[in-house]
């Protein structure tokens, strides 16, 4: 009950939770038809915790349904009868569920003045959010673009979503591309796009409240 309880008061925690586990499983899932049903359906048990992080946000929650249920409606389709223009509406339903999930958290860090246990997870799950987010509209442009991302060790065209997600986590945190980089003009468009991003997120919330951290601290 203690853990039910913590989950209802910070539900932006389960939220980074469940990513960085994803984080650490997805590689376990790729290759296999039954690996690529299990990816969609932690896929979607992410989608439904966004949901719930949502209500907790002045963000509108019938806007992260009508955009979630038919993201992982095709997620689904995907898995079993995986085609082109699937994939690419998929990841771009994806895409907008995530940055509206990040638009609404954004604006639940914002809204006071005071620092929370919650506001602090929001922050990495915003982040989290953010990487998932890009990396699906980096699927998307793969889709339209095929080649559009390159890798040192390359056997095909096509990078996968682990790869992507990568390529997503290092642009946005602003280490570096490594080994995954952008060859064609959209893919370098939507790197610029994410870099811009990563550097507005690090100036505008994290030193927000680390400031009001600092302050809170120095009035008690």
């Amino acid at each position: 009950m203690g853990v039910v309880s913590y989950a209802r008061r910070n539900p932006s925690a389960v939220l980074l939770l469940v990513q960085l586990l994803g984080v650490v499983v997805y590689p376990a899932m790729e290759g296999s038809r039954s690996g690529r049903v299990a990816f969609e359906i932690l896929g979607i048990f992410v989608l439904v915790l966004a949901v719930f992080s949502v209500r907790a946000t002045p963000g509108l929650t019938w806007v992260s349904i009508c955009l979630g249920v038919p993201a992982v409606t095709l997620s689904l389709v995907d898995a079993f009868n995986p085609t082109d223009p699937v994939e690419a509406i998929s990841g771009v339903l994806h895409a907008a569920f995530y940055f509206y999930t990040a638009y609404s958290l954004l604006r639940y860090m914002l809204s006071d003045h005071e620092v929370t246990v919650d506001e602090l997870f929001a922050t990495g799950a915003t982040f989290t959010v953010v990487a998932w987010g890009f990396a699906y509209l980096y699927g998307f442009v793969q889709v339209l673009v095929p080649g559009s991302f390159t890798a040192a060790v390359a056997a095909d065209n096509q990078r996968t979503w682990t790869e992507l997600l990568f390529l997503s986590f290092t642009t946005l945190s602003s280490t570096g591309l490594s080994d995954i980089i952008p060859v064609t003009s959209w893919g370098r468009s939507v790197v610029m796009l994410e870099q811009l991003a990563g550097l507005g997120y690090v100036a505008m919330v994290v030193s927000r409240l680390v400031g009001l951290t600092i302050t809170r601290r120095s009035r008690t």
